[in-house]
């Protein structure tokens, strides 16, 4: 049984004038419009029919910042949201907003309304990658925003970028550090996209920017979710859903999206803790070819064959003196993985 569902409320980008140089919210929200109270409810009981017995229900906003939105227009929604858990329908009200649009005036009507959780959009730690990225924001303004949302007692997320203007593996690894140094509840690490109608589009036609190779967002991905998972941290998620990119057409680098990124992240932490087991395998075999099983949990089965066989293609090529079948052993945690010889 599912343990956690989530109802997506999507409020455009009206709350925040801010123009990062990779999002095209503010184009795209000149053509729409926000939700109608009617519309959010008819959003949450539509979703209500499908969920079927699930232990929590959030309501989520997404889609800009929702504390860039004027007060009475906060409430407005929240006041749906907070009568849906009042009833007893909804478990937890969640939404996401950027860490310069957090004061004690906004977390005491957030709190007057009993939200839960809130996302805060740091993308990166580094002053110039966010300075380069045109956030309008500096690191300080993090450390702020994450100060009172404890002081409130609020749950909160960070909400990570990899592949920015100026970013770097030292840079996204000092971001994924002070994230943990933060404990927050929850993480979400996003690659970067380039999409169509963004100055991020025009950066790279001028040749100012150099999106990343696909190789190149899973090994500093990689990095990132194992700092954060070494700490405790859940991972919510990893990439982007195809839903999540507004003119998805207008990606430039084919290889930087993929609609299973969490899945090469997960299966290249799994080769890196099978590998050095093959190798110790691989050296000690004399003659034939050895018959090795690998086993994980039920979990991470499909992460240690790799998207797509990666992995399997991968230990084949690498150890054609090895006969290498992959086993699921229920004893075993998420992503621990033993190797053994028949």
């Amino acid at each position: 049984m599912k343990k956690h569902a989530i109802i997506p409320i999507f409020i455009p980008h009206r709350g925040c004038p801010n123009d990062c140089v990779f999002c095209n919210q503010r184009k795209i929200t000149a053509r729409t419009s926000s939700p109608t109270i009617d519309e959010v409810r008819n959003t949450i009981d539509t979703w209500l029919t499908t969920l079927g017995e699930v232990p929590t229900v959030e309501i989520a906003f997404y889609g800009g910042s929702f504390t860039g939105l004027d007060l009475d227009d906060q409430s407005s929604y929240l006041a749906i949201a907070k009568d849906y858990k009042d009833r007893g329908i909804i478990d937890k009200i969640h939404l996401s907003t950027r860490p310069d649009y957090i004061d004690r005036e906004i977390l005491d009507n957030l709190k007057a309304y009993s939200v839960d959780t809130i996302e805060l959009g740091v993308q990166s730690f580094d002053d110039e990658v966010l300075r380069k990225s045109n956030r309008g924001h500096s690191s300080a303004s993090v450390y702020k925003a994450v100060a009172l949302v404890k002081e409130y007692g609020f749950e909160f997320g960070i909400q990570l970028m990899i592949g920015l203007p100026g970013d770097s593996l030292d840079t996204c690894i000092y971001s994924a550090k002070e994230a943990v140094k933060l404990k927050p509840s929850l993480t979400r690490l996003y690659p970067t996209i380039v999409i169509d109608d963004t100055e991020l589009l025009e950066m790279y036609r001028r040749g100012e920017y150099q999106p990343l190779s696909r190789e190149e967002a899973i090994s500093r991905t990689t990095a990132m979710y194992k700092i954060l998972d070494d700490a405790g941290i859940t991972i919510m998620r990893v990439g982007l859903k195809s839903t999540d990119i507004i003119g998805e057409g207008g990606a430039i680098n084919g290889g930087t999206y993929h609609p299973a990124f969490r899945q090469l992240v997960e299966g290249r932490i799994a080769r890196d803790k099978i590998e050095p087991q093959l190798d110790r395998i691989a050296n000690e075999c004399i003659g034939a070819r050895t018959k090795v099983d690998i086993f994980s949990s039920p979990e991470w089965f499909s992460n240690a064959i790799g998207n797509n066989s990666e992995n399997r293609k991968y230990f084949e090529e690498k150890y054609p003196e090895l006969s290498i079948k992959f086993r699921v052993d229920e004893h075993l945690e998420s992503a621990e993985f033993t190797v053994s010889v028949k």
